[in-house]
């Protein structure tokens, strides 16, 4: 017991180290998480104990442990075979338990794992494994064709001396292969001088020339960047290209026949030589090839992943725009475009359909059916999504919002994934009376006035703004994506009285299930008036309630904390200090409750209150702004009046634009013509920019100036540098 106790603190300490906190935060945070606590509860409302960890922070102290943990499991489990064997020595033991990646331990384990029938073992079953022994001790007693001789058995399958030699240098060459040593010298000069290579192998399946960069190609293993490995690897996927690492044979082998001829002048020198060169080629240089690529494709899911999901949390945390009747618009050619009224709760007013493109062209109608519709519902948002047929609806809305000359904008949203949220049954069970195509544009509206409420009901993975999506781990990326919800949605806290089951199942510690019946409670007795109503909820325990809690609001109830982010587990310390302000909770966000509180001693409040001085600020935060969500100290989203066209713009020209995708590479933000602009990396700024994501982020407004354009392939290049 006390064994494992020191362990464990060992591993927390390497942890704290690796991670530059201190060993009391890695401890709390990972007690606080075998006690079942969820990592936004814990952000939130345990920062005492964690030093005030975000989210992030939480889940990589967490992640780090959980892979310790694994390899200390597999660890024990390689010890414990290879000491059934009999072949366990103190040094292996040590050597086992030093090593601090799951890659050394299965090095080491290499030698004595149970392997499916090899040459060698062939070889070993021939008798021939003390030759091979007697030729690797550079023995000089007899000479090698005399030894040889000594194992020719007709029975056994070894008939001339040649194969008795050929027998040998099998069992060498598996032994050098399975050395940890050679293996790990070979992979770090690979990793340090070898090459990427790719080759055309079949040009008839690139019809339009995807690959062509990469049909001859070379980059160094370790500068090579992420987004190439992963588009190396599609080409390889879809059989038009022939990847491979190519690495400095001869450096390897004369290091390996350093290593392995103790006496290069003694007669057996030339046969392990010979061993040496067909381990390499046949079994370690394709292994190890195997390993690095890997590797880099390891390296390369997780930037896409970290991408991705930065992407996502931006996107999600997009100002909502509040108290406006949006007129919602799903943009269609032959079919129609399908309008939505929307009120400012997210409420369809009506339904429509116009036909204003090609090949019905009735846009006298369709515009007497818009203005109709902006004047007789107030409208003072039009939302448009990006699809088929987006750029010629936004200049049909440009034109009529012109004409109607009142003080109504548009935007542009970004409706990726409104089809797949049309066609489930989220959407089926929401608008079970209308098509897939209306509720897409009911979709695109809500988007606009709440994007994390509408962006929740749909798979993290449609939501267009990855990069390589498909090409990476699913499991890994559903993961990440999956935690970038959820703190997304715990940071801003949901309306337990409006919220779907979609949005309240990613607060923290409810259940799908939970979600429903917390649903299934309101439709059937109305309105929650108090947070302690929930306590009720089926299959809603007290570590639930505990761990969802504060992240559900009840705006208009009878205890008006309850709509505050402050946890229930303070309200009496709460009350105690609106009681010594001769306050109560009924000023929360009052000027009279806001002066009280700044005058207020902190540390010297927190201690006689009996609370942290972390917690006790967050309350006053919440006291002061009860309503307060994150997202409206963000920028505002960009809207419009006008439209451009590809015509309109000229190298030089100032715009502002907003950013919708991230890449390794740069930005692609929207100026308001068909194509978004790419703002290349080297034109984010004048200082040097390890990743765009440092610069910029999605749903930014950016300022940026046209650098070229190419009309014949609808490209505009952007910069975000001064021309001036």
């Amino acid at each position: 017991m006390e064994k494992t106790i020191d362990k464990n603190e060992q591993v927390m300490t390497v942890i704290a180290k690796e991670q530059s906190l201190s060993l009391k935060q890695v401890k709390n945070t990972i007690s606080l998480i075998e006690e079942g606590n969820t990592v936004p509860f814990i952000a939130r409302y345990r920062k005492e104990m964690t030093g005030a960890l975000d989210e992030v922070q939480i889940r990589d102290i967490v992640e780090r442990w959980q892979y310790i943990q694994n390899l200390d499991q597999r660890k024990d489990e390689v010890t414990r075979l290879i000491d059934e064997q009999g072949k366990l020595t103190p040094e292996l033991s040590q050597q086992i338990e030093k090593a601090s990646k799951l890659q050394e331990v299965e090095d080491l384990y290499r030698p004595y794992k149970q392997k499916r029938r090899t040459k060698a073992t062939v070889a070993k079953e021939k008798g021939l494994e003390p030759f091979a022994q007697w030729i690797l001790a550079f023995s000089s007693d007899i000479s090698p064709d005399e030894k040889a001789s000594q194992f020719i058995n007709e029975e056994k399958g070894v008939s001339s001396i040649e194969e008795a030699f050929a027998g040998a240098k099998d069992i060498i060459a598996e032994t050098v292969s399975d050395d940890a040593d050679s293996r790990k010298g070979i992979r770090l000069e690979t990793y340090k001088n070898g090459k990427v290579e790719s080759t055309l192998k079949d040009e008839t399946k690139d019809e339009k020339k995807v690959y062509e960069m990469y049909y001859e190609y070379d980059e160094s293993v370790a500068k090579i960047v992420p987004h190439r490995i992963l588009a190396l690897n599609r080409g390889e996927k879809e059989e038009v290209l022939r990847i491979g690492v190519k690495s400095n044979a001869e450096r390897i082998l004369n290091e390996l026949n350093k290593r392995w001829i103790k006496k290069p002048h003694s007669p057996s020198a030339d046969i392990v030589k010979e061993a040496i060169e067909g381990a390499y080629k046949r079994l370690i240089q394709p292994s190890i090839e195997r390993e690095i690529r890997g590797e880099l494709t390891e390296k390369a899911e997780e930037q896409a992943i970290k991408i991705f999901s930065e992407n996502l949390r931006k996107l999600l945390l997009q100002p909502p725009l509040k108290g406006k009747v949006v007129l919602a618009v799903d943009p269609a050619y032959r079919t129609g475009c399908k309008m939505a009224v929307i009120d400012e709760t997210g409420k369809v007013l009506k339904i429509e359909v116009i036909y204003p493109h090609p090949p019905v062209s009735k846009q006298k109608e369709a515009k007497s059916k818009v203005i109709q519709l902006l004047k007789s519902f107030h409208v003072k948002m039009v939302a448009i999504g990006n699809g088929t047929a987006s750029r010629e609806t936004e200049q049909f809305i440009a034109d009529i919002l012109k004409e109607v000359n009142e003080e109504i904008f548009y935007l542009i949203v970004n409706e990726a994934g409104a089809s797949v949220y049309s066609a489930s049954d989220i959407a089926r069970e929401e608008f079970p009376e209308l098509q897939v195509e209306e509720r897409s544009a009911v979709s695109i509206g809500r988007r606009l006035q709440d994007p994390l409420a509408e962006l929740v009901k749909i798979d993290p993975k449609s939501v267009g703004v990855g990069q390589y999506q498909h090409d990476v781990s699913q499991k890994k990326l559903t993961e990440s994506l999956d935690f970038v919800v959820e703190t997304a949605v715990n940071q801003v806290g949901v309306n337990v009285n409006t919220a779907s089951t979609s949005l309240l199942q990613h607060v923290a510690g409810l259940s799908k299930t939970v979600a429903n019946n917390i649903v299934k409670k309101r439709e059937e007795e109305g309105k929650f008036v108090s947070r302690k109503q929930l306590k009720k909820i089926p299959r809603l325990g007290a570590k639930t309630y505990e761990q969802a809690i504060g992240f559900l609001r009840i705006i208009d109830g009878e205890e008006p904390l309850d709509r505050t982010g402050i946890h229930p587990e303070t309200y009496s310390e709460v009350n105690k200090l609106l009681d010594r302000l001769n306050l109560s909770s009924a000023d929360l966000g009052t000027p009279s409750l806001r002066d009280s509180l700044s005058h207020i001693d902190i540390k010297e409040t927190a201690g006689e209150l009996g609370i942290g001085e972390l917690t006790l600020s967050d309350i006053i935060d919440a006291l002061v702004k009860p309503g307060r969500d994150p997202r409206d100290e963000l920028p505002a989203p960009l809207l419009k009046q006008d439209v451009l066209q590809l015509d309109d713009l000229n190298e030089g020209m100032e715009l502002q634009g907003t950013v919708r995708n991230v890449v390794d590479f740069g930005a692609f933000v929207d100026i308001g013509v068909k194509q978004d602009g790419l703002v290349h990396i080297s034109k984010l700024s004048n200082k040097f920019v390890k990743h765009p994501l440092d610069v910029v982020s999605v749903g930014d407004v950016v300022t940026v100036w046209v650098d070229s354009v190419d009309k014949n392939k609808g490209r505009v290049a952007l910069t975000m540098l001064s021309p001036k």
